[in-house]
């Protein structure tokens, strides 16, 4: 099992090159993979790319590239290029985000997202192939027919024959999609007590693959967990409640929110529909405190070393093979000096390679 960093999104002032600082210091420990994520603010292939000519080992990934954001052709492109300018360290993740934003934002109608996703990767990976790009889909369609278009093909070529693909899958559907045809998922709010289950549907997907293969040999399993170091395990979780009530209150409507009904399948049916009811009403910091600790406690890493290492060895047992850390600590320097607590956890608790 390897570690990786998560720094989110640039909001603004210095926040980037604090982001930066971290990578680097996760660079020294080891760590195999950094990655950057969009919403509606900052885009992930700018702080990337930013992110790759500053470092020369760890891998830089997107978590994620929105797919209604870019056209498939667009991801390839981007794709092949941050890959050569990295020297081949880079990973392409993709999700669908969720009906708000798809709609909202990027003006993308939000229905039938696996077969787009489908789709989606069918046209990426032929492209990144170098293929001559011909695709009948029902939402992507190449070229388009009766027009002046013709089918092309990647001019700039990848540093690696394939760039590894991954989604952040939430619902068994999309996990045994990304079980499927992906080379790894991206996964939030993992338990290492439910993670079985959710590994039980990606093998249904990696089943279905067309070499029958059901193990995970070569499949990356990415848990992204919260990080907070200190002797009170109470007031460490505290950070995480903004974060744990924004994903299972506020991401997404009443109606689809799938971080809300995955708390529910986790076993927190009554405190997933208080804390969305609490949130929805605009009442956040009531819809913090209604975060259960056990809940901030099963998807994060807080404590001390040992503390941590036996939840790094959780986590291994239970079959993910990168813990990507989320620093929580209010300044740059306690979020340095947890990464390297963390390291030093994981070679305590020998789950690392």
């Amino acid at each position: 099992m390897r570690l990786g960093l998560n720094i989110g999104f640039v909001y603004g002032g210095d926040d980037h090159l604090d982001h930066l600082r971290l990578v680097k210091e996760a660079e020294a420990l080891g760590f195999s993979v950094t990655w950057a994520a969009e919403a509606y603010g900052s885009d992930a292939a700018t702080l990337l790319s930013w992110i790759a000519a500053q470092t020369t080992t760890i891998d830089i990934g997107a978590a994620v590239f929105q797919i209604p954001a870019r056209t498939p052709a667009m991801t390839a492109m981007t794709a092949a290029t941050l890959d050569r300018l990295s020297n081949g360290r880079f990973r392409l993740g993709l999700g669908v985000s969720g009906p708000q934003v798809s709609e909202g934002w990027h003006g993308v109608r939000f229905s039938q997202p696996l077969l787009r996703t489908r789709e989606y990767v069918d046209i990426v990976n032929a492209a990144l192939r170098r293929e001559t790009v011909v695709y009948g889909g029902k939402y992507f369609t190449l070229p388009l027919p009766d027009g002046p278009g013709k089918a092309l093909k990647l001019t700039v070529r990848p540093i690696r024959d394939h760039v590894p693909v991954y989604l952040a899958a939430v619902g068994p559907k999309n996990l045994e999609l990304a079980g499927e045809i992906a080379d790894g998922w991206l996964g939030i709010l993992n338990d290492p007590g439910f993670l079985g289950e959710q590994l039980a549907h990606i093998r249904t997907g990696r089943a279905a693959r067309q070499n029958r293969q059901e193990d995970l040999d070569g499949f990356d399993v990415v848990v992204t967990t919260p990080l907070m170091t200190g002797d009170d395990i109470q007031a460490a979780a505290d950070p995480v409640r903004g974060y744990a009530a924004l994903y299972v209150g506020g991401m997404g409507s009443r109606e689809k929110n799938f971080y809300n009904a995955l708390a529910v399948r986790m076993g927190y049916a009554d405190e997933a529909k208080e804390i969305q009811d609490l949130y929805l009403a605009k009442k956040h910091r009531e819809a913090m405190a209604a975060v259960p600790f056990g809940f901030l406690d099963s998807i994060s890493l807080l404590g001390g070393k040992e503390r941590i290492a036996e939840k790094l060895t959780a986590y291994a047992e239970a079959g993910a093979t990168t813990v990507s850390l989320t620093p929580f600590a209010p300044t740059v320097e306690q979020r340095i000096a947890d990464l390297r607590t963390a390291a030093e956890a994981l070679e305590l608790s020998g789950a690392g390679h």
